[in-house]
């Protein structure tokens, strides 16, 4: 009780410094907030060290200064207010980089630790194991991490929630054992993660599987069905399963059907096959078995789970009818069933029970038929996909009455009419219009435009016109508009020009749109398809600020050198520029360094001219290149060579000269198209050409080639294997990260005339070097080539025999070899190309007879006229009869089959005469008068097989020999 003031006042100091060092930056009395310890306020620290970047600055808060040393208050993290202990740490999509230091372990009170969608990359700290307070941990979306293993796991005895998802977690092969050890998990988040497969033994369908998840993803693993044992013995109180984007196959177990709690079960985009179970738990809210391999009908035991909410069945096998049964489905928003073979009307009740709550139905893509079905008591309806059926009849004005209805898509159907402002005026919520590809007439006056502000108007081949449709300029949110081949046949109007800042597709190709393109003020990162009209004059400067632009097909003039004037708005540039067939002339421009994006340059049929500048050497991205039908000159641009990933070059009908260069071969190795045909080319064929093992139409005709043809063709390995159908690229959109499918044409020298090729161009294999000045003989290397549909030599200085092995070219539609020098006889073998059509073997010296058979004698004599000294069928002229029956077949090959057709002869002889002998043995033996005239006869008869026998067998060994 005694001593000083002072005494007490000093005791009271200590004591609250002893606090001060214990609690960190302060500490308050009675509930007011007690700062946080300095170990884990150094442990956080340490934490930041690690961090490399940080996008948002919000590790700014975390320092060392008299203002930040409550760590309590730093950003993300929280306190205790009792204790001071920091409990969650939640830096979750915060742009973060850098690694996860161990020193997170020091936080030995933390509950919840949540770093997930950041950057974080390494291995990640097992010590996170020490924390064992912990219920919640969330790392996922770190897809520079891994861990190779989970058994640190175990020593979380609280922890409830678990999110990996995107963590790399491939040599973790024990996951499974781990998992069974957490006793108190009931979230479990495992999606993307590289799971090893689970080995199938003994063993793992016996472990003690926790039993304690409700919620478990296993999504995107490639996972196969080895998953089963442990799944099915851990799945006792599972309510919520997604399997979904995983190497699943066989047949759908019953055992899923087994699992009563489940209400959520997701097993798209498996290989799934056979016929969907008649069971499910009843209590499923959400059932997802789209993109696998399903066929049979759907179960009329679908319409048992009264309580489903979301059916997805889409992009299967399905066949038959929607059952009657899911009318009892009352409770249900989403009916997802495009992408199957189902059919059947939909009758008006077909889901009758379900018009309050259904919000999206898809049955795209089916073969349903029938009438447009009445759903104007779908009060809740906002989606709405019947595209791509056998739907006829009108567009009932029913459908207005959706006013919830967001987007309708009924695109390639059969439907017919008058769409009147009627149909869509009580839409005011619609973004999403597609009526494109039916007979469908759209007449909306301007002073009766619908409410709706939509972004996606897709109107292609319905009747819009003749008049452009005014009532287009009060869509004010458009994205996209495509009003193509919808029989316009006027000019564009003003309002025109104003079109939404937002546009990103605009396609009006396929009219008779006429006047001057507008000078679109909006055209940011646009895809314009303008293509197939009428239009006249320059283009207008801005449209160059588009990315993918198509004017080809209209009456377009002038220069294109006002595009090195413009100053691109994008960061990007253009990826995709056709003028083709216009009258653009001029030079090219110098300036392509501007458009060093660019994928796909078409400039085909204009009146372009002047050189090829070297800065087109600096589209490196550029993968097809058409300059065709134009006036152009020089040499190619040795720069050329650095566009590595040119896949298609066609430079046909220009005025290019020079010598082919070997560049070509050495670093162009992607090329598949190569036509050079009709320019002043010279000097020989370059060896380094067979480096192109991808080419698949080799066209070099009608220039001043000379030498021999190469007879390392048989390299050119595509022209001997099966190919793609067609020639595609992808181009990036920059804005979306979605890619645009373009497929690639050219006009292709075939049977006498040009024509266009473009979905089948990957099928025609060709090489075409005639109307040179070719020398030598047929290198017997192009046999090889046993894919090549086209092969045409003729109009050059060839000699030689046509190669005795051309048979073995069974897919060759087109043969042209006229107009040279070969000689020797035709080859048996041509006889046996079945699919030829065009032959052409007239104007050269061969001789001997035309090779019997159907094929060869099917052509018209024309085919083989200029050939003195052939005879045979078709043409008139007879051969001579002492030639062998196969006069033109003096190859070996021919007499040896000749000789051997003898010797089967004569051999059928003797055993005819045996036969006989038998026949009449009996008699002889009881006639001696008979018996003696037979044996004269006999010795004859013997005599002259004898002779004739030898003489054949002679003659066959010295073919043999030769």
């Amino acid at each position: 009780m005694g001593g000083s003031p002072f005494q007490h006042f000093l005791g009271f100091f200590l004591l609250l410094l002893c606090f001060k060092s214990g609690f960190g930056s302060s500490l308050m009395v009675g509930d007011a907030k007690v700062g946080c310890r300095e170990r884990e306020r150094q442990a956080l620290l340490h934490f930041k060290q690690g961090v490399v970047h940080d996008d948002n600055g919000v590790l700014s808060s975390w320092g060392n200064g008299e203002d930040k040393r409550d760590c309590c208050k730093w950003r993300g993290v929280e306190c205790n207010n009792q204790t001071g202990h920091v409990i969650r740490l939640d830096l979750h999509g915060q742009g973060l980089g850098g690694r996860i230091d161990p020193s997170l372990a020091e936080l030995q009170h933390l509950k919840h630790l949540n770093l997930s969608f950041n950057e974080f990359q390494g291995v990640l700290p097992t010590q996170l194991g020490n924390l064992s307070d912990l219920q919640s941990l969330d790392l996922a979306s770190n897809e520079e991490m891994n861990c190779g293993n989970l058994d640190w796991l175990s020593d979380l005895p609280l922890l409830t929630h678990l999110d990996l998802s995107g963590v790399n977690l491939s040599k973790a092969i024990h996951w499974p054992q781990a998992i069974n050890k957490m006793s108190s998990l009931t979230e479990l988040y495992l999606s993307h993660t590289q799971l090893p497969w689970i080995i199938p033994t003994i063993s793992i369908s016996h472990i003690n599987s926790s039993t304690s998840l409700v919620v478990l993803d296993l999504s995107n693993n490639g996972l196969t069905s080895s998953i089963y044992p442990w799944l099915f013995n851990s799945s006792s109180n599972l309510v919520h399963l997604d399997l979904s984007r995983n190497d699943l196959n066989g047949s759908i177990l019953d055992s899923f059907g087994n699992m009563t709690t489940l209400a959520y079960l997701d097993l798209s985009s498996n290989q799934l096959e056979g016929e969907i179970p008649k069971s499910f738990s009843i209590s499923l809210v959400h059932l997802d078995l789209s993109q696998n391999h399903l066929h049979g009908s759907i179960p009329d035991a679908f319409g048992n789970m009264t309580t489903l909410a979301y059916l997805d069945l889409s992009s299967n096998k399905l066949e038959g009818e929607i059952p009657k049964s899911l009318r009892d489905l009352c409770n249900l928003q989403r009916l997802l069933l495009s992408y199957n073979n189902l059919t059947g009307l939909l009758e008006k009740d077909f889901m009758a029970c379900s018009s309050n709550t259904l919000e999206g139905l898809d049955l795209s893509h089916n073969q349903f038929r029938g009438s447009f079905p009445h759903l104007s008591g779908f009060s809740q309806l906002r989606v709405l996909y019947l595209g791509f059926n056998q739907l006829s009849g009108t567009l009932p004005e029913s459908i207005g009455q959706l006013s919830q209805l967001e987007e309708l898509s009924i695109p390639s159907n059969s439907l017919r009419g008058t769409v009147l402002a009627n149909h869509l005026f009580g839409l005011s919520k619609l973004s999403y219009l597609d009526l494109a590809f039916n007979s469908l007439t759209v007449n909306i006056s301007l002073e009766q435009v619908p409410q709706f502000q939509a972004q996606y108007i897709r109107l292609a081949s319905c009747k819009l016109g003749p008049r452009f449709p005014n009532w287009l300029q009060t869509q004010k949110r458009l994205w996209e508009l495509d009003i193509s081949a919808s029989g316009i046949s006027d000019v564009i109007p003003n309002w025109f020009r104003n079109l939404p800042s937002d546009l990103r597709l605009l396609n009006i190709s396929n009219n008779h749109i006429s006047g001057t393109l507008p000078n679109l003020e909006a055209t940011l990162f646009l895809e314009m398809d303008a293509s197939s009209n009428c239009f006249e004059g320059s283009i207008p400067p801005s449209v160059f600020n588009a990315q993918w632009l198509d004017l080809s097909k209209n009456m377009l003039s002038g220069s294109i050198s006002l595009l090195c004037g413009t100053t691109n708005q994008s960061s990007w540039g253009l990826s995709h520029v056709d003028f083709s067939n216009n009258r653009l002339s001029g030079e090219l421009p110098k300036c392509w360094k501007q458009w060093k994006n660019l994928i796909v340059l078409n400039l085909d049929n204009n009146n372009f001219s002047g050189k090829i500048e070297d800065s087109i050497g600096l589209l490196d991205q550029l993968q097809t290149l058409h300059l065709r039908n134009n006036s152009l000159t020089g040499a190619l641009p040795s720069s050329l060579k650095n566009c590595r990933d040119l896949r298609l070059i066609d430079l046909g009908k220009n005025k290019l000269s020079g010598k082919i260069p070997a560049w070509i071969g050495e670093s162009l190795s992607d090329l598949i198209v190569v036509n050079l045909r009709s320019n002043e080319f010279k000097g020989s064929i370059p060896l380094n050409l067979c480096q192109l093992k991808k080419i698949q139409m080799l066209d070099l005709s009608s220039n001043n080639l000379s030498g021999t043809i190469p007879n390392c063709l048989n390299n050119l390995t595509a022209m001997a294997q099966n190919g793609s159908l067609v020639i595609a690229y992808e181009e990036r959109s920059f804005v979306f990260d979605l890619s645009m499918a373009y497929i690639d044409n050219t006009l292709v020298q075939w049977k006498g005339k040009e024509q266009e090729y473009k979905r089948t161009l990957g099928l025609v294999k060709s090489i075409d070097f005639s109307n040179n000045k070719l020398t030598g003989e047929i290198p017997t290397q192009v046999t090889d080539l046993v894919e090549l549909v086209s092969l045409n030599l003729s109009r050059n200085n060839l000699i030689g025999p046509i190669p005795s092995m051309i048979g073995q070219l069974k897919s060759l539609d087109f043969l042209d070899l006229s107009q040279n020098r070969l000689h020797g006889v035709i080859p048996y073998s041509l006889s046996q190309i079945a699919g030829l059509s065009v032959l052409d073997l007239s104007n050269n010296t061969l001789s001997g007879k035309i090779p019997s058979g159907t094929q060869l004698q099917s052509f018209n004599a024309s085919t083989y006229e200029g050939n003195p000294e052939l005879c045979g069928p078709p043409l008139l002229k007879k051969c001579p009869k002492d030639e062998p029956s196969f006069t033109g077949l003096s190859s070996k090959k021919e007499d040896i089959q000749d000789d051997a057709n003898n010797i089967w002869f004569y051999g059928n002889i003797v055993l005819g005469f045996i036969i006989g002998f038998w026949g009449v043995c009996g008699t002889l033996i009881f006639n001696s008068s008979w018996r003696y005239a037979y044996f004269q006869f006999l010795s004859k008869i013997k005599d002259w097989l004898y002779m004739t026998t030898i003489v054949n067998m002679n003659k066959l060994r010295r073919s043999l020999q030769n």
